[in-house]
């Protein structure tokens, strides 16, 4: 049984950590984790170089980086507090619009960055099927974040430690080798964002309790000194909207995204990005020492994984690299520098080439980007620029990213559970001849094949691929979702568990909405998305030669299709039957990708 979150809506379920408890799957299953690194090698088309993603100079994304930290420093800002602050970074790999920095700067003379290297995210394995829980390439960059985070760190007079464990663990003995050499309450809290679902939260509450069996002496004579013990202070500062400004509680949350978004539209309001100081320092270099100094980033060989460069070749773009600095910079170069802003939702629904969408997602997910901040940045485009439907669709999918990560909070570990939120029965099968087919991109659909290529050789997916291939698998396949939703959080580099899970859910009509419940004719996305073949012959080579109208109807000219489809597409009332009721476009409305 999958983990239940203690929600006030779940309460009365148990908690079982997903990366605790590994149930055995079914014995058709169980080699599925052992051949999944070996299937993201497979043979893929060969490409020559990706546009990268931003396309911008070191020195330009540099420049971008540092002017955007100067616009949200305020000189005013000042730091009232005594002793040293410890901040644990987790999914928020950034500087800028970081609010557990900041308050702990504020509340502190000196800061001590903590990044805990959790074997068990990187070196797990997912809960149901045990497939890699960490991909290579999300892996690689991960790294990359914590990298650009201790560049960002340093230029702000800080530097980040970095340790190989559980936080649970390196976070209480951190606390009190810090204290030893500081005086005053900072000295007992440890400053880290609030997250919201099962693995994360148990890892809050074995933080906290960790710090509680700390105690350290301070204060008074050495007759009446008294014990402390350092304590967690969390923070919200995932979502664009702050969970305490939503128009009504959390478990009274609408169940329906069109609800939500017009109360939040029209009750709440985006809170500005946190102002920085000039600078964050100092480090309190003299207990790092003791506690080993700063230790080193892990290397993709260190946690035992490789990247297929060969693969990366092959795609028509390819995320530069991770962190706050790509991130702010292709903020600038996707809004201001190429204008595309402006058309975002004409071009929204793409699958080729660097601009059809933001491609914000990964970094967005790694809390390398701000959510407010990319909110501000749209405010001021349309100030200078232009305001329309596009620079609105921005917010839109970013308020369903809000949506999701609060709907995890309300549903608790529900959203991993094969009924989803609504407890709904359905059979599903776990062929593994149907799944691998899907998986490796060989079930005799083009379209499908493509995507789930791309997927394998790069980490992302565009919107569009991601609802026609979780509609395939689930409806057309018949197969359980979750081995879906657990590949797709293997491989994605902007996999996040509230909406990879949220998304998988909807998708496989077991989500909170019931009107979320749509099929996706092949046939019919290939003509209105790929009409030229032209995503398709990308990459599956052999189908380049063929006539465009032929590409995604290939026939005899490409592999045997692995099943039928429910509907080809060519019955429209079969189609609108399925359909009746259901809205159109949201069901993998998980990020701005």
């Amino acid at each position: 049984m999958l983990l239940h979150f203690l929600s006030s809506s779940t309460a009365s379920s148990p908690l079982c950590p997903r990366f605790l408890l590994h149930p055995n799957p079914p014995a058709s299953l169980r080699f599925l984790a052992m051949s999944a690194a070996a299937s993201s090698s497979s043979s893929r088309p060969v490409r020559g170089a990706a546009v990268p993603v931003p396309s911008l100079g070191a020195d330009e994304a540099g420049a971008v980086a540092d002017e955007a930290f100067q616009r949200h420093t305020s000189p005013s800002l000042r730091r009232g507090g005594t002793g040293v602050a410890v901040v644990w970074f987790r999914n928020d790999l950034r500087v800028l619009d970081n609010e557990a920095l900041v308050r702990a700067w504020a509340a502190s003379e000196a800061i001590l960055p903590v990044f805990c290297v959790d074997p068990r995210v990187l070196e797990g394995s997912t809960h149901y099927f045990g497939f890699p829980k960490t991909g290579a390439l999300r892996a690689q960059f991960f790294i990359e974040c914590l990298g650009d985070l201790k560049q960002n760190l340093r230029k702000k007079g800080l530097d980040l430690l970095v340790r190989h464990g559980k936080p649970e663990e390196i976070l209480p003995s951190i606390a009190k080798a810090v204290s030893a050499h500081t005086v005053g309450p900072s000295a007992q809290i440890v400053y880290a964002h609030k997250e919201t679902c099962s693995e994360e939260l148990l890892v809050e509450r074995l933080v906290r309790k960790g710090l509680e069996e700390v105690q350290i002496t301070q204060g008074g004579t050495s007759g009446q000194k008294k014990p402390l013990n350092p304590r967690l202070q969390l923070i919200w500062g995932a979502t664009m909207y702050h969970i305490d400004d939503l128009p009504f509680t959390v478990n009274n949350l609408p169940d329906v995204y069109t609800q939500f978004r017009k109360a939040v539209e029209s009750k709440s309001s985006v809170r500005n990005c946190s102002k920085l100081p000039p600078s964050l320092g100092p480090l309190p270099t003299s207990c790092l020492d003791e506690i080993g100094g700063l230790g080193a980033i892990p290397t993709l060989e260190s946690l035992g994984l490789s990247v297929t460069k060969a693969g990366l070749a092959a795609a028509s773009f390819a995320f530069v690299k991770g962190g706050e600095s790509a991130a702010l910079g292709r903020v600038h170069e996707y809004f201001w520098k190429k204008d595309q802003l402006k058309v975002y939702k004409e071009t929204r629904n793409g699958m080729l080439g660097p601009d059809y969408s933001t491609k914000f997602s990964p970094w967005l997910a790694s809390g390398s980007l701000s959510p407010r901040y990319i909110c501000e940045e749209v405010k001021r485009y349309e100030k200078q620029r232009v305001a329309n439907d596009s620079t609105y669709w921005v917010l839109f999918e970013l308020i369903w990213r809000d949506y999701f990560r609060f709907l995890s909070v309300k549903y608790g570990n529900s959203i991993f559970h094969l009924g989803g939120p609504r407890k709904v029965a359905s059979k599903w099968s776990q062929d593994q001849t149907l799944f691998e087919s899907w998986r490796d991109g060989r079930t005799g659909y083009p379209l499908i094949d493509a995507n789930m290529r791309e997927l394998s050789a790069t980490g992302f997916m565009s919107n569009r691929g991601r609802q026609i291939v979780c509609s395939f698998l689930v409806r057309d396949m018949g197969i359980d979702w979750r081995l879906g939703a657990e590949w797709f959080e293997t491989c994605l580099l902007d996999y996040d568990p509230a909406s990879n899970y949220g998304n998988w859910t909807y998708g496989a009509g077991v989500g909170n909405d019931p009107r979320e419940d749509r099929y996706f004719s092949i046939p019919k996305q290939a003509k209105t998305y790929d009409p030229e073949g032209e995503y398709v012959a990308y990459w599956l080579q052999e189908l380049g030669s063929l006539a465009k109208e032929r590409r995604n109807f290939p026939g005899a000219s490409y592999i045997r299709q692995i099943v039928p489809l429910k509907f080809d597409g060519g019955n429209q009332k079969k189609d609108q039957q399925f359909n009746r009721q259901r809205r159109p476009n949201n069901m993998y409305r998980r990020q701005v990708k």
